[in-house]
């Protein structure tokens, strides 16, 4: 393909993304995908055509075979998972990104990869009023950061095995704790960084926030050290997947501290949050961690992979990441930073452009006005279903997520049980409550409004019982469309009563 022929094909294309995009935000299209499994593929060739096809052909596959087969998370009735906005003046940074075709495998191949992104990285952080101390990088997700955070604790705690026998040379068990409500992959980078299974510690929480309970961290960290074992790294949650609780850093790093621990702070949807003043409380203690992640990708709507890690010693994540291949070395090395010393990968895309885009064309403010308005419908959402008969808000709602059970007659807690279903009451009628009833009966009337087209949400477990996510936060998001899916969990919940009745 020439410059010119790309010339016409891109504005096709970009024609194509603005109208798709029309649609999506004005609710044309199903918020969940609704093909079975296999119908994609089904409808693709099974080998390679020698043809080559047109750009309008591919547009139509587009149109007709991917299209169908993708949740469509900027639909103004997505809640699910969490808001993934990828905002349009960020993926014309990312275009250019594609467009420039730059590989980042050192300062050298180009400098204005790296230059870019520690200024923008710096701006941030500047924004999100964080001390100059902290220096910051970007990896594709919060998965990757936290994985290269715990090799940083493994190494320090081990004296820097790798550089002579590695773990199987470690004299004690190197522990790793979290809460039971972190992310999965907090425990996923856990097992890959070779602390194994028996070493990884699921702190309980408080039942009714769901933070990290500290003195239940104190105890097992005082139980493995008397076993002989060496507790090596922390990791806190500041907005928990389920339910978006906020561990109590401040109370953290101060155990950390005093353990002599890493402490990996896991802020990848709320970190967002870093440039509302108002939600400044959220992040006390921020300042004694090691190391914290936050995904623009995620509230702020940059698009996918844009994670944000920032450490405070730049000098031992560069000691445990440092490859300096003979083919890579320059004069400038030693005076410039190399990314490929912050993380996995050797070569790198020129992600900073995102960011550059978004943050040039659209604002932060923009962005702060955006959070606003959802922390706003979230507390309108939270006001309206406590005041509804048989619905309960069983956390905290501190951020966009609210977390909803229905509990019709006979399948619920009675009225004042505890919140998050920490003990089962007991129904008007005096039979106890079938938490595995109610358990279905949250999962049944989730997917009736799933299947309505018009709104997408997750379940997810909350106390062991499961719980209805209202995560709220897609860009074309007003208060109308929490009225409506509201409307809809209301519905969906009385049909599966009469239907369970009939």
């Amino acid at each position: 393909m020439t410059p010119e022929e790309f010339r016409a094909a891109a504005h096709q294309l970009v024609d194509w993304i603005a109208d798709f995009r029309a649609r999506a935000a004005a609710g044309e299209l199903p918020a969940r995908s609704t093909v079975a499994p296999g119908e994609v593929a089904a409808q693709l060739p099974d080998h390679l055509p020698d043809e080559l096809a047109a750009v309008a052909e591919l547009l139509a596959e587009l149109e007709q075979v991917v299209v169908p087969g993708i949740s469509h998370v900027q639909h103004p009735g997505n809640f699910a998972w969490f808001p993934a906005n990828a905002s349009l003046s960020s993926v014309l940074g990312d275009l250019a990104s594609s467009g420039l075709g730059a590989i980042g495998l050192s300062w050298q191949s180009a400098p204005a990869l790296t230059e870019v992104e520690e200024v923008v990285l710096d701006w941030l952080r500047q924004e999100a009023g964080l001390s100059p101390e902290w220096r910051g990088t970007i990896h594709d997700t919060a998965s990757t950061s936290c994985l290269v955070a715990l090799l940083v604790a493994r190494e320090r705690a081990s004296g820097f095995s790798k550089d002579a026998g590695g773990l199987q040379s470690a004299m004690a068990p190197l522990v790793v704790y979290t809460s039971a409500e972190a992310h999965s992959s907090v425990g996923k980078a856990a097992l890959l960084a070779g602390f194994g299974r028996d070493n990884l510690r699921l702190v309980g929480v408080d039942p009714v926030t769901y933070a990290m309970d500290s003195s239940a961290l104190e105890a097992a960290v005082a139980g493995d050290r008397a076993a002989g074992r060496v507790p090596a790294a922390v990791v806190a949650t500041i907005g928990t997947t389920a339910s978006t609780a906020i561990d109590p850093v401040q109370e953290i790093a101060d155990i950390a501290r005093r353990e002599d621990m890493y402490l990996h702070v896991d802020a990848a949807m709320a970190g967002s949050a870093l440039f509302l003043p108002e939600c400044a409380w959220l992040f006390e203690g921020v300042e004694q961690a090691d190391s914290l992640t936050w995904n623009p990708h995620k509230w702020m709507g940059t698009v996918l992979d844009t994670s944000a890690f920032y450490v405070r010693d730049p000098a031992l994540l560069q000691r445990v990441m440092s490859a300096s291949p003979s083919y890579l070395a320059s004069k400038a090395d030693g005076s410039v930073t190399q990314f490929r010393d912050w993380g996995i990968p050797l070569g790198r895309r020129f992600r900073a452009l995102k960011l550059l885009f978004q943050l040039r064309l659209d604002g932060l403010d923009s962005v702060r006005r955006r959070l606003r308005r959802d922390l706003a419908n979230a507390a309108w959402l939270a006001e309206a279903a406590a005041a509804t008969p048989r619905w309960r808000v069983v956390a905290p709602v501190v951020l966009q997520t609210v977390c909803l059970r229905h509990e019709p007659a006979g399948l619920g807690w009675a009225a004042g049980g505890a919140a998050g279903g920490a003990g089962l009451g007991v129904t008007a009628g005096g039979e106890a409550p079938d938490g595995e009833a109610l358990d279905r009966h949250m999962a049944a009337l989730t997917e009736r409004v799933n299947s309505s087209g018009r709104a997408h949400l997750t379940t997810a477990l909350l106390g062991g019982r499961l719980v209805t996510r209202v995560s709220i936060g897609a860009e074309p998001t007003e208060r109308r469309h929490v009225e409506e899916v509201w409307r809809l969990l209301q519905e969906a919940a009385d049909a599966e009563v009469s239907g369970t009745r009939s």
